[in-house]
């Protein structure tokens, strides 16, 4: 990785633990507003902190292998800690450019999100509520706060169409490439001959930031 690249990242980690430091401060404490902000910025440079410290471990095992395989009984071993430590490191080098690069200003945002009912009658409707549970879930699992704006119930459970707004931190960056459609095949609940179903919803979480 180029020294230019290494020495941002260094600048990053070394911010991310000042902030660290900062939100544990009684003062810092005391001011919600700076104590909100500085928590944004921490969340923001958690992902690369994390990402880089696991790099600069990778080239302490590389330097190791690399001193290994001056030894005749070592060098087999060596190879193979070399081999697997020179892919990891190609990987979190990869991942390291993505987390450079520049950041949506969307996308600290919160976000509506749209569940409809395609194709399928009351077993889409049941298929879009499974969507919109498996949202919800994801939501709570990041503690977004999840509010429902307005639904249409399917007459056997589920929704025709549901939508609701999405709030908490990053919440628009997470959602904003969640668009398109689903389909599945399956025995509905509604299906009294065991027949194979297919039927489908279409979601959006790109529409618009709130």
């Amino acid at each position: 990785m180029k020294p230019s690249i290494v020495a941002k990242l260094e600048a990053l980690h070394e911010r991310h633990e000042e902030v660290q430091a900062l939100l544990g401060d009684a003062q810092t404490i005391a001011d919600q507003e700076r104590f909100r902000a500085l928590s944004r910025e921490y969340a923001q440079l958690s992902d690369v902190s994390r990402c880089f410290t696991d790099w600069q471990q990778v080239q302490e095992d590389i330097e190791t292998a690399q001193m290994m395989l001056d030894d005749p009984e070592m060098r087999e071993m060596a190879q193979d800690e070399l081999r697997e430590a020179k892919e990891k490191s190609e990987q979190l080098e990869q991942q390291l450019q993505v987390l450079l690069l520049p950041k949506d200003p969307d996308d600290e945002r919160n976000a509506f999100l749209e569940v409809r009912a395609g194709t399928g009658g009351d077993e889409a409707a049941l298929f879009a509520g499974d969507l919109f549970r498996m949202y919800s879930r994801y939501a709570e699992a990041r503690r977004w706060r999840v509010e429902i704006m307005s639904a249409s119930e399917g007459e056997h459970g589920g929704y025709k169409e549901i939508i609701a707004k999405i709030s908490g931190d990053g919440v628009y960056g997470r959602l904003k490439f969640e668009s398109g459609g689903h389909r599945v095949q399956r025995v509905p609940a509604t299906e009294s001959q065991g027949r194979i179903h297919t039927s489908a919803c279409y979601r959006c979480g790109n529409a618009r930031t709130a």
